[in-house]
């Protein structure tokens, strides 16, 4: 199978390009933003021509700078994703694109479904909400939309990392504690899209959209003292508090956990719980993370 990885410099598209190395019996070709401008249309459909699957990795990822700036958001976010639709439409090729929980209103306290109505809250919701109408509308029959949230990993910022420096610098450590989730390891995730790659091209993984992250849930603040702990560190060091104690521009859904019921569909298993794979994720022999389990 010939797959295209779009976004490869990014967090998850360099764990992506991780996973397929152990898959010699694909052909993959690797892009960044520098190499590929996803908004140029005649460009993106030169790069997706010669290959089957198309992973695409690549985003406006700047929550408060999409609500700055929602034009710039959803060129990124909606229009390029359309460019990327259409050229697999074109070309044969299957395309999983990476969505967010952040299309829901964040309501909700029950899991939300794939099918559950979307009502995002701020602009980087609606500009990711606006490349998942693209992938439906114009692949009907080979687009596949893989929803995640709370993604970590070893490749560029995010919350463990930060948690991981500020534990340096800070005795203690105030931590939103009302924002409920579903903490999810970017290179696990990587093998998951690589699966539903693969079930895609054979038929069995049916278009549609599917919740690509970890099971169980927990807030910000519990997954620091989980990291603290697995650190070595004191998790008392870790305070809980409100997002109120920390205004952005752009307002965060308060329940972020999503459903897996699709996975089965596809003869596949959603990802396991969140706090099985931060172990993991701990530990050097599972992927060449820097991260140390005590």
């Amino acid at each position: 199978m010939r797959i295209l990885v779009t976004g490869a410099g990014g967090m998850l598209g360099r764990d992506v390009v991780d996973v397929l190395a152990g898959h010699p019996e694909h052909t993959v070709t690797a892009v960044t933003r520098t190499q590929l401008d996803i908004t140029d249309a005649a460009a993106v459909s030169a790069v997706v021509a010669g290959h089957d699957v198309v992973v695409n990795t690549a985003a406006w990822t700047d929550v408060d700078g999409a609500e700055r700036d929602e034009t710039a958001a959803t060129t990124v976010n909606g229009a390029a994703v359309a460019h990327l639709a259409t050229a697999c439409a074109t070309h044969g090729a299957h395309l999983l694109h990476v969505s967010t929980d952040y299309v829901f209103a964040g309501d909700a306290d029950t899991p939300y479904s794939e099918d559950a109505p979307t009502a995002p809250i701020n602009a980087y919701g609606r500009s990711k909400l606006a490349g998942e109408q693209a992938v439906r509308r114009l692949l009907p029959e080979s687009g596949h939309v893989v929803r995640t949230a709370w993604l970590y990993g070893v490749h560029g910022r995010n919350f463990v990392t930060t948690m991981l420096a500020l534990a340096e610098q800070r005795e203690f450590l105030d931590v939103v504690d009302d924002q409920r989730g579903q903490p999810t390891w970017s290179y696990a995730l990587a093998g998951q899209l690589v699966a539903l790659a693969e079930a895609a091209r054979a038929g069995r993984a049916r278009p549609g959209t599917y919740h690509g992250t970890c099971s169980g849930e927990t807030t910000w603040y519990g997954l620091a003292r989980a990291v603290f702990a697995l650190r070595g560190l004191d998790p008392d060091r870790v305070r809980p508090t409100t997002s109120s104690r920390f205004p952005r521009p752009a307002p965060r859904p308060a329940y972020s956990v999503l459903g897996h019921g699709r996975w089965a569909e596809a003869g596949l298993a959603p990802l396991p719980d969140w706090h099985t794979t931060l172990v993991e994720a701990f530990t050097p022999a599972a992927s060449p993370s820097p991260w140390k389990v005590a």
